[in-house]
């Protein structure tokens, strides 16, 4: 085995070589991962902003569920999608087992309800605050929620920018409906898991760097928008609901 040191030399080295199978495989996950999300946050995003203005009856039960969804362990969900995509399931006539599509959709059923469930209480807050007001001049639930999604939309970018991180660093759900196939649905955490395995260090330590590269990169663009949104807030502009 080779030494950490050696390691990650050779990993340094075959990011700076730009050593095509390393880029293969990130430019999959990176795939991957932005049309879950583009899936998920267009879905969750309005969902998550009708549920934070929305009052029925059985809201509480639906919020308890959503909560309980965002502790659902991955290899669940993974388990879950092959179900459905398997040849018996009742997705199984689309063929998309073993597939970039199953990935996709296995990460975007993982990211809905946390795309969801932070919307809505960033909605949620903002309708304690300006929904009397909006309600008072005629506005429905579903336009009060678009309106104040709207004035928080810097609040909900990091949400997506949250959304994402979590689906480029998820494995087990991947690993299950994807099938870690060279060249067809291998991705950053499989590929890791898998040279991790099999002793070849080198390639696991250069995804590993990239991955934690671009999970920092998420982080430090959320905290560059939260400074932002709050220099925005403090600056001249006028928020939506105050003009």
């Amino acid at each position: 085995m080779n030494s950490f040191s050696g390691s990650a030399s050779t990993a340094l080295a075959l990011i700076a070589s730009l050593d095509p199978m390393l880029l293969s495989i990130v430019g999959r996950s990176l795939a991957v991962s932005s049309v879950a999300c583009a899936l998920a946050c267009g879905l969750g995003l309005v969902l998550g902003a009708w549920l934070g203005v929305a009052r029925f009856r059985a809201r509480g039960a639906v919020l308890m569920l959503l909560n309980t969804m965002l502790a659902l362990p991955s290899v669940v969900v993974g388990l879950l999608v092959y179900l459905l995509l398997s040849h018996s399931g009742p997705l199984g006539f689309l063929g998309w087992l073993f597939s970039f599509k199953a990935m996709v959709l296995a990460q975007a059923v993982l990211v809905l309800p946390v795309v969801t469930a932070l919307t809505r209480q960033v909605v949620d807050d903002a309708e304690r605050e300006h929904g009397e007001q909006l309600q008072s001049l005629g506005a429905g639930a579903l336009l009060r929620s678009l309106l104040l999604a709207w004035d928080e939309r810097y609040a909900l970018l990091t949400v997506l920018l949250a959304a994402f991180g979590r689906a480029i660093s998820e494995v087990g759900a991947v690993m299950i409906v994807g099938g870690n196939i060279d060249g067809f649905t291998r991705v950053m955490t499989t590929a890791i898991a898998l040279e991790t395995s099999k002793g070849d260090l080198p390639l696991a330590l250069a995804l590993g760097l990239i991955l934690l590269s671009v999970v920092l990169a998420l982080h430090v663009g959320i905290s560059l928008l939260r400074r932002w949104h709050l220099h925005f807030e403090g600056g001249a502009a006028t928020p939506l609901l105050a003009a």
